[in-house]
């Protein structure tokens, strides 16, 4: 008896660790600000924009802040020879950290030169500020990128609803609850401590507002 409540419990840790980590997966820092961009040619009056002209954003932002991000970590990962848990570790973010920064920074560059909207390249900024923060404090402490990008969809989706005069209360409560089960998530895996998590998500709040609404 005692024997079959060890083994569903040892299936129920199997189950929940794999669960985390595909969550993990899933709300990869990298896929927000695609994401937001869809959220931002939808949920505002941005909807009516020419197809082409979001057609346009997108194939850009899906460059800058997916494609290239993740084949330049791919290909660190290649070249120091990395697993997955090697690059979690704080001294090894630094190098991701750089090379998606400038990626990011030619996202706002391009951005800029094809004058874009303030409040369409804002979100790139708040991005740029949210990963050079990140990157300062990963210097001295470990903090959840993944919450962080949460958390500034949150403080974007507050930024554009003061901007556009729309009413975030529905997407807030996915990202708040989607924070909520990232967070959770990270600290299943042990890749993250609760403070960690909460310091992500406050920095992430704070960078989207700033990125968009003071910068």
């Amino acid at each position: 008896m005692a024997t079959r409540r060890t083994n569903k419990r040892i299936t129920a840790i199997s189950w929940m660790l794999k669960a985390s980590s595909v969550l993990a997966w899933l709300i990869k820092p990298l896929f927000l600000p695609f994401f937001a961009y869809l959220c931002l040619f939808t949920c505002t009056y941005l909807h009516i924009m020419h197809l082409s002209y979001k057609l346009m954003t997108l194939s850009i932002v899906f460059v800058f802040t997916l494609l290239l991000p993740q084949l330049s970590i791919w290909a660190v990962r290649k070249i120091k020879g990395w697993n997955i848990v090697k690059l979690a570790q704080r001294e090894s973010r630094f190098l991701p950290y750089i090379l998606t920064t400038l990626s990011y920074s030619a996202c706002y560059y391009t951005m800029q030169q094809m004058h874009f909207p303030r409040c369409i390249s804002g979100i790139i900024m708040s991005c740029l500020i949210c990963m050079v923060s990140c990157a300062l404090i990963n210097i001295r402490w470990k903090i959840s990128t993944h919450v962080a990008s949460c958390g500034l969809m949150v403080g974007g989706l507050l930024s554009l609803s003061f901007i556009f005069n729309f009413n975030p209360v529905y997407w807030l409560c996915v990202f708040v609850l989607l924070s909520g089960m990232l967070g959770t998530a990270r600290m299943i895996v042990r890749q993250h401590t609760i403070m960690e998590i909460a310091w992500g998500f406050a920095i992430g709040v704070i960078c989207g507002i700033a990125g968009i609404l003071f910068i």
